[in-house]
């Protein structure tokens, strides 16, 4: 285990590799080397101290995948305010409650996100702000906020411009700095990630030095990362994903990171053909994306030869067709969550086809995992489903402000439960097979999800699926599938059944079918299931749902 806080893995790749290309922002045809990197980040930490801000302080950062955002990570990673990564959907009631709840001092925002303008919001939210002297801002509802910064150098009443900001460096020496690097603990919180929320409210995940750089280490290990590797981050930075599996994985093997803002499949394939990305990461759905956009064959993606995908369950054709037709022949899947810092388990680049593209491979060195009944907590045999729980380095400092949830999730003897269902093999490769939450049990048959969308993957008129349990009176529950038909394709009801028929058991044909265009998705990619079965309950009690059968519900 590394025993270093972020600053200092910045400065040894920079005193290594400084010549190295540290990232690049294709839109705006920006490059910085390592060197560069690290006298940026140590320009803004001096800012970040300059302007008031403690070590232990709590910064909320509030950004599409802005360079002002990447800059901050390392940062504050050198002067140790804890960043808090907020969710670039959030509107104004979610930043309310997490801004409270986390006790942030300074708000660094960008001014807007695919058409909702963040300084309206955050004037709503402290109607004070326009009337403030910057710096200094006092709101009732969040009396702990002081100072909110804009990445731009657009001027809004109460809020410093990034300019000004940046200007607060020189107020502080580079041996204020050096002292401060210095007095960093790599157990200190460094990161406070809120959950997705998607059961009450969010809950914010306390990670260290020590957990995320350990984790972003091995990650980089089993994905044979070097400083010859060009890595592809088109996944939001607020996320795990982004800032740990894709930014920091590159910074402790001295990796070049390809930077795009948001996530768009053409902007992506352009990225790779240009720079000669060797690397690309995502989740599944922006795969599908990439592999189904009109202009995917006039992109040469021949130089990637590995990446991650990862966020929510990988399905084997996807994969299949990201090995074969994109050419990443050694992509790896990793499987976490944030409790975890993120990743668990991964599989590795010379592990057999069938395990990488099957399981979501074994854990990282250091790392636990047992597979448990969660009724009895005891250990399932091999080749049971049962709860994966993880210990170890890896996991969270607990939940800021929520001990009870603390002590939910991971129990007296330091394990974490993560809620996930998984198969362990003989060979100790494991599969997730769903949430716990996620399980239907229609007469008693216990089914997992997972099974029937890898299944149904597998129609050449399918370019994604998702299925969820609805109240049936007879059964309990009944089986649902929402489907996205790939472009240009066509599909009836009966002719899917007709295709299910004799391969999958007749209980595992999903009663009602759902064409649709597209989910209802989290900002990192993730699709909500529980809004589709909302959805799947609105429909079922409009009347309008015709079964596979060809009954009305």
């Amino acid at each position: 285990m590394l025993n270093k806080t972020v600053g200092q893995i910045v400065k040894e790749m920079a005193h290594s590799y400084g010549d190295v290309e540290a990232y690049v922002y294709p839109e705006h045809k920006i490059r910085k080397t390592y060197q560069e990197f690290d006298q940026e980040t140590d320009e803004l930490a001096k800012a970040f101290l300059g302007a008031g801000i403690k070590k232990g302080e709590h910064v909320a950062i509030w950004s599409d995948n802005k360079r002002e955002w990447l800059l901050s990570q390392y940062a504050t990673g050198k002067m140790g305010a804890v960043l808090v990564t907020v969710n670039t959907n959030y509107q104004q009631a979610e930043l309310t409650y997490l801004l409270e709840q986390s006790d942030a001092t300074t708000l660094i925002l960008g001014e807007e996100f695919k058409g909702s303008s963040y300084i309206d919001i955050i004037n709503a939210v402290c109607p004070e702000l326009s009337g403030s002297e910057k710096g200094n801002l006092n709101s009732p509802k969040l009396p702990e906020l002081k100072r909110v910064i804009v990445m731009s150098d657009n001027d809004y009443p109460g809020i410093y411009t990034w300019r000004e900001f940046q200007q607060f460096a020189q107020q502080v020496t580079n041996e204020e700095l050096e002292s401060s690097l210095a007095a960093l603990d790599p157990e200190d919180v460094i990161n406070i990630q809120y959950t997705s929320g998607t059961t009450g409210f969010p809950k914010g995940v306390m990670l260290t030095h020590h957990n995320i750089v350990n984790n972003a280490q091995l990650i980089g290990d089993f994905m044979k990362l070097t400083t010859e590797d060009r890595v592809c981050i088109p996944v939001p930075f607020f996320h795990c994903f982004g800032c740990v599996l894709g930014t920091l994985a590159a910074v402790t093997h001295g990796s070049t990171m390809i930077l795009l803002e948001q996530f768009e499949p053409e902007k992506v394939l352009q990225a790779v053909e240009q720079e000669r990305c060797t690397v690309l990461h995502g989740v599944p759905t922006m795969f599908i994306a990439e592999l189904n956009h009109p202009n995917y064959k006039n992109y040469d993606t021949s130089s990637l030869r590995t990446g991650i995908m990862a966020g929510s369950p990988c399905p084997i054709e996807v994969m299949k067709k990201v090995i074969h037709d994109m050419g990443a022949s050694e992509i790896t899947i990793c499987y976490g969550q944030t409790e975890s810092s993120p990743v668990i388990t991964q599989t590795k680049p010379d592990d057999a086809i069938e395990k990488r593209v099957a399981t979501v491979g074994k854990p990282h060195p250091g790392v636990e995992v047992k597979v448990i009944d969660p009724v009895t907590g005891k250990e399932v045999p091999t080749g049971e489903p049962g709860e994966l729980c993880t210990r170890g380095y890896l996991i969270m400092k607990g939940y800021y402000k929520n001990e009870e949830a603390t002590r939910s999730a991971i129990d007296e003897d330091g394990w974490l439960h993560t809620g996930d269902i998984a198969v362990m093999d003989e060979d100790g490769y494991l599969a997730i097979t769903g949430r716990i939450k996620d399980m239907i049990i229609r007469g008693g048959e216990n089914i997992y999800p997972r099974e029937i969308e890898e299944f149904l993957y597998q129609h050449p008129a399918i370019q994604d699926v998702q299925v969820v349990g609805v109240p049936d009176e007879k059964y309990g529950e009944e089986l649902m599938a929402w489907i996205i038909l790939k472009e240009g394709e066509q599909l009836e009801e009966q002719a899917l059944r007709d295709y299910c028929s004799g391969k999958i058991s007749h209980h595992k044909i999903p009663r009602y079918i759902e064409f649709t265009s597209a989910y209802p998705m989290t900002a990192s990619g993730k699709i909500q299931k529980y809004v589709l079965r909302e959805q799947s309950l609105a429909k079922i009690g409009d009347g309008d749902l015709v079964s596979f059968e060809g009954r009305k519900n």
